[in-house]
């Protein structure tokens, strides 16, 4: 099958089942948030894979890597899977069932627009790392020739990708206006601290000059933090 014909199948399936999974649960159209975050995952999404296959198609076959070869790291996303998918759902819930607005109260509007900006701006961070290297694949994995890219947002944390993804898992419950979702995407945390420490030890071993990288930048997920 074409890498054409694959991106078309694999991303119309993955965005209808997030959309799914974010909608259908609320059990309702009036659910404004979830059809807004999904137009800004959506959209997006459907616009860089247009880019990419144009402009730098091998990105887009790394992207769609998704078997690991690193024992830990298959471990960790058999792990990270369920806690995912529930975070993903229980917004949805939460708006039917009212949950955060009984127990707390509910969502403010400007904290859940600025939430949806923020998850956009994650979003728009990992397609800039895929920009600024063609080698960000959905594996952990050092391919021949590979070089250690340390410019654009390599230049101020070591793992701008992951950066990303928590802003968005992060912002994403406050963007679908649900406070009890949070503390479960927030257990997505140490998931990603656990991938990106044994992605270090791999890149160290296997990638010439990453070691030196890491000694220029410092910091591997939050500028000026850690």
């Amino acid at each position: 099958m074409s890498l054409k014909s694959r991106l078309v199948l694999r991303s119309s399936l993955g965005l209808v089942i997030f959309a799914a999974m974010v909608l259908v649960p609320a059990g309702s159209l009036r659910f404004w948030q979830g059809w807004m975050l999904v137009a800004l995952i959506v959209i997006p999404y459907l616009s860089s894979f247009v880019y990419f296959y144009k402009h730098d198609p091998q990105v887009l076959e790394r992207r769609m890597q998704s078997k690991e070869k690193v024992g830990e790291q298959k471990l960790l996303m058999r792990l990270a899977t369920p806690v995912f998918f529930t975070a993903i759902l229980l917004p949805g819930l939460d708006y039917r069932m009212g949950w955060s607005r009984d127990l707390l109260s509910a969502l403010p509007l400007w904290l859940s627009m600025l939430s949806q900006g923020l998850v956009l701006s994650g979003l728009i961070l990992m397609f800039w790392v895929m920009k600024v290297n063609s080698f960000a694949s959905r594996t952990i994995q050092v391919e021949a020739g590979q070089p250690v890219i340390s410019t654009g947002p390599y230049a101020l944390v070591r793992h701008p990708m992951y950066s990303g993804a928590l802003l968005m898992g992060l912002f994403t419950p406050l963007a679908l206006g649900s406070y009890l979702a949070w503390p479960v995407f927030a257990l997505l945390i140490p998931f990603y601290v656990l991938r990106l420490l044994n992605e270090e030890r791999v890149l160290r071993q296997e990638l010439p000059g990453y070691a030196e990288y890491c000694l220029r930048t410092r910091c591997r997920l939050v500028p000026f933090v850690w």
